[in-house]
């Protein structure tokens, strides 16, 4: 008898346990169907809002908002075409011009150089007239990177210019954004000291146009950011990159102009093996 009042509750207490958990269970799968029939019954409402009526409830400073977001775009198109490796470092062009500087044809490499409209090529027009062959140690290599230096000194701002307006669109979307959130701040506490909280959806609007506000100058101002320090990083690697470019001909000029003597300081027998 106690063996099977025993296995009774067992049997009992398994059956017990199976069932909460069935309950569990089934309350947890049909909470989300019921969250979603509220959902869908509270929809058809919530549908009427389009992107249109979002943007229209963030009031004035949406305008200067989305003519921010217009200059975000343009300026990021025309980096992007601005800044690439064919307009400043042509492989063409850098493969050329190390080709004569390596057989010091420097004439030939300054021709070669004006004819092109990229970074390098200019910077090597302006920067290899001042090769000087009376310094057969050093063809005057102190007088190119001058000259480098004063051409990056005049051509560098044009490009970070562009590049800088990211910067300005970053700090003055969200001073905007603030400003509206501000006046609709205003706006609410005006509403709601006129009527006396008996007009909600007009507080409800004011409310809507602060934070509209604050959400689009945020949406503005964070692209912008990366924006500014991707295309500055790049813009420094391909000047880097020209500048690298120019004095790789300079070494392989030098290179080349005293070849004789450094096989001259050799000692015998080596320079033949």
């Amino acid at each position: 008898m106690i063996g099977n009042s025993y296995k009774m509750k067992s049997t009992f207490r398994s059956h017990l346990r199976l069932s909460v958990i069935g309950a569990i269970a089934f309350s947890a799968a049909s909470a989300p169907l019921l969250y979603a029939q509220d959902a869908a019954e509270a929809a058809p409402e919530e549908a009427q809002q389009t992107l249109w009526d979002l943007i229209v409830a963030g009031g004035w400073a949406m305008y200067p908002l989305g003519i921010f977001s217009v200059c975000m775009i343009t300026l990021a198109v025309y980096n992007a075409m601005q800044l690439t490796r064919k307009k400043f470092v042509p492989p063409m062009l850098k493969q050329s011009v190390l080709t004569h500087m390596g057989e010091v044809r420097v004439r030939s490499a300054i021709e070669e150089a004006a004819e092109s409209p990229s970074y390098l090529g200019r910077m090597m027009a302006t920067s290899l007239p001042h090769v000087d062959a009376t310094e057969p140690e050093t063809l005057g290599r102190e007088k190119v990177e001058d000259a480098m230096a004063d051409f990056a000194i005049k051509e560098n701002p044009t490009y970070m210019a562009w590049v800088g307006y990211f910067s300005v669109l970053a700090q003055a979307s969200p001073m905007v954004g603030l400003l509206g959130t501000v006046s609709g701040m205003i706006k609410a506490f005006q509403t709601l000291g006129l009527s006396g909280g008996s007009d909600p959806a007009k507080l409800a609007a004011n409310i809507s146009e602060a934070l509209m506000t604050t959400a689009t100058g945020l949406v503005v101002a964070i692209p912008c950011l990366f924006c500014f320090y991707i295309f500055k990083n790049k813009f420094n690697q391909l000047a880097t990159e020209a500048q690298e470019a120019l004095a790789q001909s300079m070494d392989a000029a030098i290179a080349t102009v005293n070849a004789d003597q450094q096989l001259a300081k050799v000692p015998e027998g080596i320079a033949e093996a």
